[in-house]
């Protein structure tokens, strides 16, 4: 088995060389080799010169400068079997890492490998611990239940009805169309075959991908690997609102051009009508945090009405936009994370 990490970066100077750092720690398992592969937007700081340093394998260019199209150009350099999503902010947890996320592959049925919970560190920003303890970056999959990592407030990996057995280090999932996940990113790897068939070029969406797999054949095999991953997120509730603004047009921009499959109109329209009277009343999401205080106690539960907020407050301002006409587009990246 080869096991390609593929990178998206854009000025990605603050978080890359511990990432990088990480996955050069691996104790990598007998007959797994890997490779690095850099997609580059077009970095302007010390990025690049950060990733020669780490001796990666490629580094390629992406001019359509998402970390979707990142993910593209990254595979299509890549010579792997195996495909190891990470971002530039993630950090493997420990040196066993590859080993248990590999593992789950000498199943046949399984098509890809995710970690069930994100790593908190008490050294990382309150923002950071705060987004690792939800298990999720955006508060309004708490309301409508599909999130995909153990969440401090629920205790559970998600709030999807999904069948799953038990195989000790990992959980065997029977994705289906009425009980998927948004499963995809943050340490998400999978069999370079599942790609077979599906719409990954320019664009690729890591849900759409099993969505399209599920529609063709019934359902997917998926590992929840009983482990965690570090995603240095945000470290200031100011970067959470620029990446919610830029989560709501892109969004908006895609579904208008219809290059999403994943059916995101059936969201439970009932948990975003929860989340908007949740967060203008504010008693709920007290609870919410009281909850997660008593399961994980941590003064980073703090930000969990201010998170609701913003988020509240800017897609409710996209949607309006959109209401009224706004020509949808997608966000500007050129200064991204030069402040």
């Amino acid at each position: 088995m080869k096991v390609s990490f593929v990178i998206p970066v854009l000025n990605s100077e603050k978080t890359l060389g511990e990432c990088l750092a990480a996955i050069r720690a691996q104790d990598v398992p007998p007959g797994v080799a890997c490779e690095i592969v850099i997609a580059d937007a077009g970095s302007s700081d010390r990025t690049l010169e950060i990733a020669r340093a780490a001796g990666v394998d490629a580094i390629v260019p992406n001019p359509l400068k998402t970390g979707e199209a990142g993910k593209t150009a990254g595979i299509k350099a890549a010579n792997g079997d195996v495909i190891a999503l990470v971002d530039s902010d993630n950090i493997l947890p420990d040196a066993d890492w590859l080993r248990r996320m590999t593992a789950p592959f000498a199943d046949p049925e399984v098509v890809a490998a995710e970690p069930i919970a994100y790593t908190v560190r008490p050294q990382d920003p309150a923002p950071t611990r705060y987004f690792a303890l939800l298990g999720m970056n955006d508060p309004i999959c708490l309301f409508t239940r599909n999130y995909d990592r153990v969440c401090g407030v629920t205790g559970r990996w998600t709030g999807l009805a999904v069948h799953e057995e038990d195989c000790g280090d990992w959980l065997k999932l029977r994705l289906r169309r009425d009980a998927l996940p948004t499963i995809g990113a943050n340490g998400f790897m999978f069999r370079r075959a599942l790609l077979d068939g599906t719409n990954w070029d320019p664009y690729l969406f890591d849900i759409d991908i099993l969505y399209e797999r599920i529609c063709r054949d019934g359902e997917v095999c998926v590992a929840k690997v009983k482990t965690g991953i570090v995603h240095l997120y945000c470290a200031r509730l100011s970067d959470f609102a620029r990446k919610q603004r830029r989560r709501i047009r892109d969004f908006l921009y895609f579904a208008e051009a219809k290059q999403r499959s994943y059916p995101w109109n059936r969201q439970r329209k009932a948990g975003i009508v929860l989340f908007c009277l949740s967060t203008v009343t504010v008693v709920p999401l007290l609870a919410q945090m009281l909850a997660g205080w008593f399961r994980k106690p941590d003064r980073a539960w703090l930000y969990h009405v201010p998170v609701c907020a913003v988020t509240l407050w800017i897609y409710g301002c996209g949607a309006l936009a959109k209401l009224f006409g706004r020509k949808q587009a997608i966000a500007d990246r050129s200064a991204w994370q030069k402040t």
